[in-house]
């Protein structure tokens, strides 16, 4: 059932979400104070990409420097990505079919919005990472 809900999200708005976070890592990359965001819009643009079977946890060793970082991000990238999260959810909710998808897009908005300090891991193990 995963892969049959995550090529539809591919289709319907993954794709789209993945290119945003791809363009958004590639800007962050081009300075090498950047680089740890573009790293991160990378790991969450393919979370974004194929995100039914996957969840995130929080990191508990993750201590004020994320906490910084997630600040710098938030006025980098994140609000936009967070905005893009906000826009393709609602018009997938506009459709019956389109509602769990449009609640998995709402369900990405905390990552987006504030992402170090988060681990993205399966949901049949999401102990294992600690």
């Amino acid at each position: 059932m995963k892969i049959i809900l995550n090529i539809i999200w591919l289709v319907l708005s993954g794709f789209w979400l993945f290119l945003a976070y791809l363009l958004a890592g590639v800007l962050l990359c081009v300075t090498i104070i950047g680089i740890p965001f573009g790293i991160a819009a990378f790991r969450i643009g393919v979370y974004a990409l194929w995100p039914f079977g996957y969840t995130t946890v929080e990191r508990r060793d993750a201590g004020a420097p994320s906490c910084v970082g997630n600040v710098l991000w938030l006025v980098l990238a994140g609000w936009w990505l967070t905005l893009a999260h906000i826009t393709t959810g609602v018009a997938l909710c506009l459709t019956i079919i389109g509602i769990p998808f449009g609640i998995a897009n709402f369900k990405l908005i905390p990552v987006s919005l504030l992402p170090l300090g988060r681990e993205i891991v399966r949901t049949d193990e999401p102990f294992a990472a600690r």
